[in-house]
This record gives structure tokens, sequence and C-alpha cells, in this order.
């Protein structure tokens, strides 16, 4: 993918229009159907597959506590994360019970939150969860307050990646730790090959690892990773694509005929993305040093 499309400087325009598209997606009545019956309504992002039918809520769920891992001598009573892009709070819920800190999740869509908010209190957890409804663009918080800032498959939503970045970062202790995963193009690979993929998102270009990285790294982060699990992907899409298939007929008394036309329509391309080795994915983790 071209240095144009993924690492431009800010621009607060294509932020805005891609927050806007971002809001608009998930409020859906749809998208919020398919997610819920699809993916589980609890986690809804790429899941590490134990086998190839494991179901998906499973492999999605892996990948929490895989990320969750990686920053676990950060957290605990008294601790404060910050979830960027929280969706229906899936991974917030399984901080604040694992951990018993203080979560703070951020997300444009106030119908997810809205259904987040209800399941927290179902689950007695609303005196651990704030949920907040706005930008990561423009995060609603001080510098320096949170110990962990989490992020699960919302930065491609992004218009302005680096300003996102550095308002992750503004909000992070020193001594803290940045960990989120991304869906990502591979190096160099062309725009165009991806824009029928990414359409459904109303997404226009992805960032690549490389990006990620150099950018934290500028950011003065140190122990920079990247724990590549893009084999996951295909596994992924290949089951998302099989449990649409399956289940089609029963889909759509939940969701229009239409979306789930569009859905096996475009389903396929992330697969053929993947098999075609056009995308990465996996979970960065970074430190925040003291000075």
């Amino acid at each position: 993918m071209s240095n144009e499309s993924t690492q431009s400087g800010p621009d607060t325009t294509a932020a805005a229009t891609a927050a806007e598209a971002a809001r608009r997606y998930y409020d859906t009545g749809d998208v919020d159907a398919f997610y819920d019956a699809v993916w589980g309504g609890e986690d809804i992002h790429t899941g590490i597959y134990a086998h190839e039918h494991e179901p998906v809520a499973k492999a999605s769920r892996r990948t929490v506590e895989k990320a969750a891992d990686k920053v676990a001598d950060r957290l605990g009573p008294g601790s404060t994360v910050l979830d960027l892009g929280s969706g229906y709070g899936g991974a917030t819920r399984y901080l604040a019970e694992r951990f018993r800190g203080q979560v703070v999740a951020l997300n444009i869509s106030e119908s997810q939150n809205e259904r987040h908010r209800r399941t927290n209190a179902e689950r007695g957890l609303d005196n651990l969860i704030q949920v907040v409804t706005g930008s990561f663009q423009d995060i609603p918080f001080p510098d320096a307050h949170f110990d962990v800032v989490w992020s699960q498959e919302a930065f491609c939503h992004s218009g302005d990646r680096e300003t996102l970045l550095r308002e992750a970062t503004r909000v992070l202790k020193p001594g803290g730790d940045l960990v989120f995963t991304d869906i990502m193009a591979v190096e160099d690979t062309p725009t165009e090959a991806l824009r029928p993929v990414v359409a459904r998102l109303e997404v226009s270009a992805l960032a690549t690892p490389s990006f990620y990285l150099e950018q934290l790294r500028e950011l003065g982060f140190r122990g920079v990773e990247f724990d590549d699990r893009s084999e996951q992907l295909l596994t992924h899409y290949v089951r998302l694509t099989e449990e649409t298939s399956r289940r089609a007929a029963e889909l759509q008394d939940a969701i229009s005929p239409a979306y789930v036309k569009s859905l096996l329509e475009n389903l396929p391309l992330w697969v053929d993305a993947c098999r075609n080795n056009h995308l990465r994915w996996g979970i960065f983790h970074a430190h925040r040093p003291e000075s």
C-alpha cells in the first residue's frame, strides 16, 4: 500500500468523515443483528482458533485473553484501562472481571453503548466500567490518566491514525502500556486490491504493520512488539462465511435480505484477500517509559 494512503499527516476532514462512517455503520440494525447472531454479540474482532471448526465467539474470546496476558502485570485493583472502540464491551467486561480495576469504554456508537451499559448492569459490573460515547480522535480525558490503553480492530476505522496514536499516547501514564489489534494490509499491497474488500466497512485504506511499528517508536515507546497472528485471518473469515451461509435463511428473520446478500458477496472477498496474502493481523504491545 502506498505511503500516501496509510501514512499521511493529520487530516481533520478525513478523520471526521471516517468517524461518521463508523458511527453510521455500527448504529445500523442490520449490522447489530449480524454481530449478535454470528459473532455472539460479545466480542466482535478476529479470533485465535484452536482448530478450524471452533466457534467464532470462543476464538474471539481467546484473542482477548492473549492480549490481556501481555499487560497483566500492569493491571489490578486501583488500575485504570481505556478501551478505544469498545463495541459491545466484551473485552471491557473481561478486563474488569479479571483485574477488578476501573475500565473506561470509549465508543462512537450510542446504540452499542446502550447495550453495553445494560449488560454491565445485568452482570453487576457497572461500578467498574464507565461507558463514554465519543471519538478516539479526541479522547475526552486528561494527560497521563490510564495505566493501559487497549483497542481491538477499531483503529482501521480511523481517517487519521497518526493523530489517533498521539491521543492514545497522551492519555497513557508514563510507565503504562498500549496493547491493540488491527486488520492491516501487507506491505506494498495496492490500495485498489483491497478497495472492494473493505467497502462494507466504508474504509478507504488499511494501515500496515510497519506503519504502526514506526509510529510507536517515534512516539517514544519501548519494547515495541508485534505478535503476528496473520495466519488466523483465513480461518476467521472462512468461519464467518460458513456461518453466514449456513444460517442465511434464519438470519433473514433478524437481518434484511439485502444485507444478508451483501454479506454473502463481501465475506468471500475477505477470504480471497487472505489467500492472496494481502492482509495482516496480530497483537501490538508497547511500553511508555517513565521518562
